[in-house]
């Protein structure tokens, strides 16, 4: 039978937050820990902290699993995306999307075409991981064939997926924010608008710049036709290969679940890869497991196709268990709420409110592993302090969307840290710099506030100036 506890106070709270957070630190970077041990470390922590408050073990126990629980959608997806890229391989469509890329792409326009790909995939689909997952596999294996170093390339496709993601109307990151914070959805956009449309084109910009300036370093024609040749001898290149992508974008546009939209394109990619590319049926399911087993006969080429599988999700997949029991613990016994709670005591004005907002939405992102959760929590701790101070609440929505969807891939041990890691070959130590707009919207939408640029005040405020205004 659980036993009731006691909230901890703000010193118990900043300790074993502090010491999770120093725990992955050293680890991580002097250390060269494994996450994983890191991460069942940290949980070793936040169970000795709660049994401090009078929990017992099946208290803790049962907000482990409470914190699975709720991200029981985003462990599916882990597996559903390693079917999907194994399936794309096996059926010709990465392959075609690949010899179509290198042969009418110019490396100069790679980088900043690629993220405006992923930005529109993202804005119709609603989902940054389907687009990393299906446009973001493609764009990686271009890039790499072109000879752009692999973190830029991942930078980029982060960073065009998110912000597509974030202005997205069908995306669940951008409704849960608006929908927590009590705002209009087209208002908490339209607030997003206002910080991160000048981001992202500053961030397109400097794709351009360096694409422009390091495209006399890509490989020579000559190999970009070796690749393209070899893509021709061993698959049958073909538009009817596009057919399993196009099957989820069709059911992503028609809000259909990600999960059923991904199972019917690796169904139709299974399909195409017996029928077009003439493969034996139980080699291609066997490869939905162990991952792409085609041979080219190109070195870099067998290396670009030798990805996918479920078996590749699996470090992700477990990493995400850990950090979501942990996340759970945090968020059961209180330990974030209690640090929030203390902090927003201490904030005077109203751009600081913004910062704290945005700075405790990536901790949330650190404590907890996943963006949903801090999105939630913070939605409802936060709300009071700015109807004291006489914000909009599409402030309040922005920022939590700035500081839990965008830093989530900046995070290793996060499910979306560790799922674009996984997926695109990268990890989020070497491609953080270069997802620009993860982490240069944030600051930027900090420094705004504190110009008093976008601090919107609500109704009751604007009436009152503009009553003012008529007397004098």
């Amino acid at each position: 039978m659980a036993v009731h506890s006691r909230q901890p106070g703000f010193f118990q709270a900043l300790l074993t937050f502090g010491l999770i957070v120093i725990t992955i630190g050293i680890g991580l970077f002097i250390l060269q820990t494994s996450l994983h041990s890191l991460m069942l470390l940290c949980l070793l922590i936040a169970g000795v902290s709660a049994r401090c408050l009078g929990a017992d073990y099946y208290s803790i126990k049962k907000a482990m699993n409470d914190g699975i629980h709720g991200a029981l959608s985003a462990i599916y997806i882990f597996i559903l995306i390693g079917v999907i890229i194994a399936a794309f391989i096996e059926s010709g469509t990465l392959a075609t999307l690949l010899y179509y890329g290198i042969r009418l792409i110019e490396p100069a326009i790679f980088l900043p075409a690629g993220m405006l790909f992923c930005t529109v995939m993202s804005l119709a689909t609603g989902t940054s991981w389907g687009t990393v997952g299906t446009a973001g596999v493609v764009l990686m294996s271009i890039g790499e064939s072109m000879g752009f170093p692999t973190a830029v390339v991942a930078g980029m496709i982060i960073s065009g997926a998110s912000f597509g993601d974030k202005m997205s109307p069908v995306s669940d990151t951008t409704n849960l924010s608006a929908m927590t914070s009590k705002t209009d959805l087209y208002a908490h956009i339209k607030s997003m608008s206002y910080t991160g449309g000048p981001v992202y084109l500053l961030v397109l910009a400097l794709f351009t710049f360096y694409g422009l300036n390091y495209s006399d370093s890509v490989l020579p024609a000559e190999h970009l036709e070796l690749l393209s040749e070899g893509l021709r001898s061993t698959f049958s290149i073909s538009l009817w290969a596009l057919l399993p992508l196009l099957a989820m974008l069709v059911l992503s546009v028609r809000r259909v679940s990600a999960e059923l939209a991904m199972a019917a394109s690796a169904l139709v990619a299974v399909l195409l890869a017996v029928v077009l590319q003439g493969q034996a049926f139980g080699v291609v399911l066997n490869s939905l497991f162990d991952g792409g087993q085609i041979r080219s006969g190109v070195a870099e080429l067998d290396t670009l196709l030798e990805r996918g599988g479920i078996i590749s999700m699996m470090w992700t997949l477990s990493l995400s268990l850990i950090a979501l029991a942990l996340g759970g613990v945090l968020d059961r016994f209180g330990f974030l709420k209690v640090l929030i709670v203390g902090i927003l005591s201490r904030v005077k004005r109203a751009a600081t409110l913004v910062a704290t907002t945005i700075i405790t939405s990536l901790f949330g992102n650190m404590g907890m592993g996943e963006a949903y959760m801090t999105i939630i929590l913070g939605g409802q701790l936060f709300g009071e302090a700015y109807d004291k101070k006489d914000i909009d609440r599409s402030v309040m929505s922005r920022s939590l969307e700035e500081g839990a969807t965008l830093t989530t891939a900046l995070i290793p041990w996060t499910t979306g840290g560790a799922f674009f890691a996984s997926t695109l070959g990268v990890s989020v130590l070497e491609y953080a710099p270069w997802a620009l707009l993860n982490w240069m919207n944030p600051l930027l939408s900090i420094v705004m506030a504190y110009s008093g640029f976008a601090l919107f005040r609500t109704r009751r405020v604007n009436r009152a100036i503009m009553d003012r205004r008529a007397v004098s």
